[in-house]
């Protein structure tokens, strides 16, 4: 398992959109994205913190690998 990259919520939103989440609504820096039952909270920062990432992605019930794919292409 590879270690998660410091990127951006912008970068993070991306990527999971590629993965079939659709941005629901926002409260200020917060978007929230979902696909089917699975829902997740992204904060669109500057810079999301690993363990930030780690917590989204567990939310999002996707895989580190699935998210880097999603990431790099």
């Amino acid at each position: 398992m590879p270690n998660l990259p410091i990127i951006s919520g912008a970068d993070a939103i991306r990527a999971l959109q590629r993965l079939g989440f659709v941005v629901v609504r926002q409260k200020g820096s917060h978007i929230i994205l979902k696909k089917g039952s699975q829902g997740c909270v992204v904060p669109n920062h500057r810079e999301i913190k690993v363990g930030t990432l780690s917590g989204v992605l567990k939310q999002a019930g996707v895989s580190v690998d699935e998210f880097f794919n999603a990431l790099n292409s």
